[in-house]
């Protein structure tokens, strides 16, 4: 053999190792990363090949697949009252990622979770039947809560305080998310949501933190007790009224300027809801402790999972005193979710213990196996003393008997809550946040519930926690205790 063909020989025996070389990286590197790849076709085409499985509410199916009619996707996705559950559920697209507990728990839905293959899936290859969620939403409060915040644009969610259990979570406005799953429409659907002012897409429930107002004013009122600060929510503080802010020559005033604010007892001071007391409480207390027992309650937590990732409720760091005194109010830079205020009322209303809130009790295989089981994984910890929890029950109650948070009585039930009116914009230009925080107690049965109404048509001056937020929680609340 010459010395030409010779070189030639290597070299081609060289291209043809390399080409071996590539194709092995490919299939046993890089061909898990292409198969997950969200642009690859055959993805989509193997997830809709088949139904998929179901999110069920009170044993009741809310979810479902239909056959298209044409193309490469056999099935899309379903949902009856889309609108009431879209908050729970999210979407399920052939066009676009899915969201919420479609997209938490997409591989149980579709039948990829390892957990469902059995030995004949694992030597056949085929796709497992897929499995089921199952979750704690009681529909009767879901309801009651979508239709009392009505055209009103905000958020509410309830809470078991005994177990954790969401009853409800809801966002208004919602959107249907039908208009989302099959490809050949969806485009459409998906930019007309985007460009919609409102933000349906947003969940308010879970996903969108607001200046509590004074519904934050519980926070600071548990840290005094805690702290030794105040011995009872019935003795006297030390508040000056008007109350100058530290640092500055602005006087905070009250929304109710009778109101019998100076040196009022935290019982008074929530009553009332007087800023002077609480804002002052705050400056006493300093901000770091006002920060502990925020983030005892879930304050700063970014990894608040329902499962559904929640964003989390700010309390800031690195304030003056000036700013201190405005967060002891629920303003500032101080931030909550629905989510966040129904917690405090939850903790507070089972003695002090805040049970981990969670929408899902269980997922379940095809043929109704439990794979696992969140109730029983749900832990709890002590936020307060049961005295101080005690305490707070009782002050909170007075706010609904005698307080600014009457719209909540509900006739034999024990009611207790906490009325917020948030300022925004510029000088306070924009409409005020309104809120409300509370719990219920009747029969054995227990519900906590926060409401957060962002803007309604209601007059500026008409803007209140009592008069928005309070009507929807009532309604939530006795949807939660009756039978």
């Amino acid at each position: 053999m010459n010395k030409t063909i010779r070189r030639a020989s290597v070299f081609a025996l060289l291209l043809v190792l390399a080409l071996l070389a590539r194709a092995t990286w490919v299939q046993f590197y890089d061909g898990k990363a292409l198969a997950d790849d969200k642009e690859n076709r055959r993805n989509a085409i193997q997830t809709y090949a088949e139904p998929l499985g179901n999110i069920i509410v009170a044993g009741r199916s809310v979810t479902g697949s239909a056959r298209t009619s044409g193309g490469d996707l056999a099935y899309k996705r379903t949902y009856t009252d889309g609108r009431l559950y879209a908050a729970v559920t999210g979407y399920a697209s052939q066009a676009y990622a899915p969201t919420q507990l479609e997209g938490i728990y997409s591989e149980l839905l579709n039948g990829t979770d390892p957990r469902l293959r059995t030995v004949m899936d694992t030597v056949t290859g085929k796709r497992a039947d897929p499995g089921n969620v199952l979750t704690t939403i009681d529909p009767d409060v879901q309801k009651a809560a979508y239709q009392a915040l009505g055209g009103k644009k905000g958020g509410a969610v309830a809470i078991d305080p005994k177990t954790g259990r969401i009853l409800a979570v809801v966002s208004a406005p919602s959107y249907d998310p039908s208009a989302l799953t099959d490809a050949n429409t969806a485009g459409t659907a998906w930019k007309e949501l985007n460009a919609d002012p409102d933000k349906p897409l947003n969940n308010r429930g879970l996903r969108q933190p607001l200046p509590p107002g004074s519904t934050f004013k519980l926070v600071v009122a548990a840290a005094a007790l805690e702290d030794g600060l105040y011995s009872s929510v019935d003795q006297r503080t030390v508040s000056p009224d008007p109350y100058r802010l530290p640092l500055t020559t602005q006087d905070l005033s009250n929304e109710n300027p009778s109101a019998p604010c100076e040196n009022a007892s935290i019982r008074v001071a929530l009553q009332y809801s007087c800023n002077n007391v609480f804002a002052k409480m705050a400056v006493d207390l300093g901000q770091d402790k006002v920060r502990a027992m925020a983030e005892k309650f879930g304050f700063n937590d970014e990894q608040r999972d329902v499962p559904v990732r929640a964003y989390p409720s700010v309390y800031p760091k690195d304030m003056d005193k000036a700013q201190t005194a405005l967060s002891g109010i629920g303003q500032f830079d101080v931030t909550a979710t629905p989510l966040q205020m129904a917690m405090v009322s939850a903790a507070i209303a089972n003695g002090g213990k805040l049970v981990s809130p969670h929408m899902v009790a269980q997922v379940t295989d095809s043929g109704g196996d439990v794979l696992q089981n969140y109730d029983d994984d749900a832990g709890s910890k002590e936020i307060v003393g049961s005295r101080t929890a005690e305490q707070l029950q009782s002050a909170m109650q007075t706010v609904v008997e005698e307080g600014t948070g009457t719209n909540a009585r509900i006739s034999g039930a024990t009611v207790g809550g906490k009325t917020g009116t948030a300022q925004h914009g510029e000088n306070n230009s924009k409409t005020p946040y309104a809120w409300f925080t509370s719990y219920a107690k009747a029969g054995g049965k227990e519900v906590a519930v926060a409401v957060m109404v962002e803007q309604s048509d209601a007059a500026r001056s008409e803007v209140s926690g009592n008069g928005l937020a309070a009507p929807v929680a009532k309604a939530m609340m006795k949807a939660a205790l009756k039978g």
